[in-house]
């Protein structure tokens, strides 16, 4: 069984670009399980990552294709949750959502993306943003 960790935020396209490049991967309704991770930064209210809407809808659309699905949360710096929770849960991918930012925007405020890309010990699967 090929284990992928999506890591998701709350925008829906780019969770559903990420949810459908899983579904890509060869064998994905017999051979891949998906964990998606949702890291909250600030959580006062004690929200969970199901009432998250990137993840419902990754959900949804994995577990319509046959996909195996499991939802984990976290807090923290979202870079090294999931760098943490890839190497804890032992996945073979991780995935994340690509977006586009200036060159300065990246600068200035960095990337978790880049991050994992740059940091991971395991491959890492990039998703467009979902937007045309």
């Amino acid at each position: 069984m090929y284990h992928v960790l999506l890591a998701l935020d709350e925008t829906e396209s780019r969770a559903l670009a990420q949810a459908n490049a899983v579904i890509d991967l060869p064998e994905s309704d017999s051979s891949v399980k998906a964990s998606l991770l949702h890291s909250f930064t600030d959580n006062p209210s004690g929200a969970s990552a199901l009432q998250v809407a990137g993840v419902r809808r990754a959900q949804e659309t994995l577990e319509d294709a046959g996909v195996e699905t499991a939802v984990v949360e976290a807090s923290g710096n979202p870079a090294d949750v999931i760098l943490d929770v890839a190497v804890e849960r032992n996945v073979d991918c991780v995935c994340v959502g690509g977006r586009r930012r200036s060159p300065a925007g990246k600068a200035l405020f960095g990337s978790v993306a880049q991050s994992v890309i740059l940091t991971a010990d395991r491959p890492v699967l990039v998703a467009g943003d979902g937007k045309e």
